[in-house]
């Protein structure tokens, strides 16, 4: 049998250099990653910031300015208050894993867009679309995880109306260098579980029936819930900031 030698676990300095990072293969010297517990149960990791946990939403304001006009539910959640307009996160977010659940109303009205539709605006600017889609069809860019108006989702995992949904969404946010896009917003989600989009580069923010602008615009920004008219509720939700290695 080979004798390990004593420490060995802790690394090495003798082996070749990773062009990337500057350290050694294995090298003893590169920084720990943070420990982070897992949440049980759909709890929350430890590191996370809590946006919503059904108690309160001084987390949130209106986009038209002051308290969230939105209905506090006692199951924990909040509800659309149709015609009150979107609301949106006080503080400015940047590269984020994001995790939220939402819920069609039980009642079926409508058919195709005019159907348990809301949406999930990173950065205010870039929507991953809410939508009842469980026997409802419509246009393919428009689906339930879909990148509104520009990608669809790979499939459509969206529960029975009435049903509890979740995303857990990776975001990274665009860069611009010099007046220009150096590097696109991308983003992978999950819907119940299921891939829906695999590091899809985003064309520009979301727009309606128009392509993508492409200014330039801030760095960081909150995220936006919207008021599509629609009963559309909203429960457990918490991002965790994405950070860098060797940190």
């Amino acid at each position: 049998m080979k004798r390990i030698p004593e420490n060995e676990h802790l690394g090495y300095s003798d082996t070749p250099i990773l062009t990337d990072s500057g350290y050694h293969v294995h090298d003893g010297s590169r920084p720990q990653p943070p420990v982070v517990t897992p949440g049980d149960s759909g709890e929350p990791p430890s590191d996370a910031t809590i946006l919503f946990d059904g108690s309160t939403l001084n987390a949130w304001e209106s986009i038209n300015g002051g308290p969230v006009p939105w209905k506090l539910i006692g199951d924990g959640s909040v509800e659309v208050i149709p015609e009150t307009g979107n609301i949106r996160t006080l503080e400015s977010l940047g590269d984020i894993q994001l995790h939220l659940e939402f819920r069609s109303p039980t009642e079926i009205k409508g058919e195709g867009q005019g159907r348990g539709n809301s949406g999930v605006f990173l950065m205010g600017l870039y929507e991953i679309q809410v939508l009842d889609n469980y026997q409802n069809p419509t246009y393919a860019d428009g689906t339930v995880g879909g990148l509104y108006g520009q990608r669809p989702p790979l499939v459509n995992a969206i529960r029975e109306p009435g049903s509890w949904n979740t995303y857990d969404i990776l975001w990274e946010c665009p860069v611009f260098e010099g007046g220009k896009l150096a590097k696109p917003a991308r983003i992978t989600a999950l819907l119940n579980g299921v891939v829906v989009q695999h590091a899809n580069e985003l064309l520009g923010p979301t727009t309606h029936k128009d392509l993508p602008p492409s200014e330039p615009h801030a760095s960081t920004g909150p995220l936006m819930l919207q008021d599509h008219k629609d009963l559309v509720r909203f429960r457990n939700i918490w991002y965790r900031s994405i950070g860098s290695y060797d940190q």
